[in-house]
């Protein structure tokens, strides 16, 4: 019989992590244009390189001054010491997405900053979203969230939220197995696009209140801590393909982080489970963290929520 206690649905989609070439000019990029701040920052000047923890963290945010392991949607951007003297560093990911109060006014905002866009509102069919880039090439997604202001006429970054993280999958049986079983999280809706031949499945940890019916888009864009899976129909046929993870080359998105209510209990059950692990809590000099792979081979980062129970210095 188990001998541990671990809850998942006290569990949070804590953060993403990217590496950046510029520390500087990605903090700069967040911070002004959308109001992001840097909560945390971590300098590991042995192994070479710094980490910055960026969130929404205005009295209007979701998480406002809650230890940074205590939040859902924290933005981890890492930075390996000299990629930004290096011309050939690239970046591949798929997207983050921020919702925002007015759509059209941010997009205006950002145009007027010189923000490069992947997909500007007007361009293409659906001109309800926009794709910013960020100084890496990395996609953003905008999307409305009307509820924050619906009167407004000028955007408040104050109201934004870091709404959702998008990776492909392969196979959406076992990621959505993996997800949920393993994981805790719900499949909160699903969009299917028969005709462009993929699906989109929006994952999360439910909130207090809800119940297991599916949530609308309107209240999904109220939403941090929200995992996007898209599958292109047929790949999970064909036993030659994969995704790459971000971790091999070229490097640019590096994993996926889930908060734990207690982080030896939450790597006991994980054991159980039979996991496949990138690190175990006991591997390395690094005893405050572990990795386990999804389907894909896709890194996610298990760590202790500082808020529900101080373990010490951890991270």
């Amino acid at each position: 019989m188990a001998n541990y206690t671990t809850n998942t649905s006290m569990y949070k989609l804590n953060h993403t992590m990217l590496r950046v070439k510029d520390p500087q000019a990605s903090i700069k990029y967040y911070s002004e244009n959308f109001g992001m701040k840097v909560i945390n920052r971590l300098d590991v000047e042995e192994a070479k390189f710094s980490l910055y923890f960026l969130a929404f963290d205005s009295a209007k945010a979701e998480s406002a001054g809650k230890h940074w392991t205590d939040r859902e949607s924290v933005l981890e951007l890492t930075h390996n010491y000299g990629t930004e003297n290096d011309p050939n560093y690239k970046a591949r990911f798929g997207h983050i997405c921020f919702s925002v109060d007015h759509l059209e006014a941010t997009c205006a905002a950002l145009e007027t900053a010189g923000v490069k866009f992947q997909k500007k509102l007007t361009e293409g069919k659906m001109r309800d979203i926009a794709f910013a880039l960020d100084p890496d090439g990395y996609w953003v997604e905008l999307i409305g969230r009307p509820s924050a202001n619906p009167e407004a006429k000028e955007t408040d970054k104050e109201t934004y939220r870091f709404n959702h993280t998008m990776i492909r999958v392969k196979d959406p049986e076992k990621s959505l197995l993996f997800y949920q079983s393993t994981l805790g999280m719900s499949l909160l809706r699903t969009v299917e696009n028969k005709e462009s031949k993929f699906n989109l499945y929006f994952l999360g940890y439910r909130r207090r209140g809800e119940d297991g019916s599916e949530v609308t888009k309107e209240k999904l864009a109220d939403r941090e801590g929200l995992l996007e899976l898209t599958w292109n129909y047929g790949t999970e046929s064909d036993p030659n393909f994969k995704y790459h993870n971000g971790n091999t080359d070229p490097q640019g998105f590096g994993h996926l982080c889930i908060s734990v209510d207690s982080l030896e209990d939450a790597c006991a059950r994980f054991e159980d489970l039979q996991v496949n692990w990138k690190k175990r809590l006991t591997d390395g000099r690094m005893k405050t963290v572990a990795f386990i792979l999804d389907p894909d081979d896709y890194w996610i980062e298990i760590l202790q929520n500082e808020g529900l129970k101080k373990s010490g210095a951890g991270w």
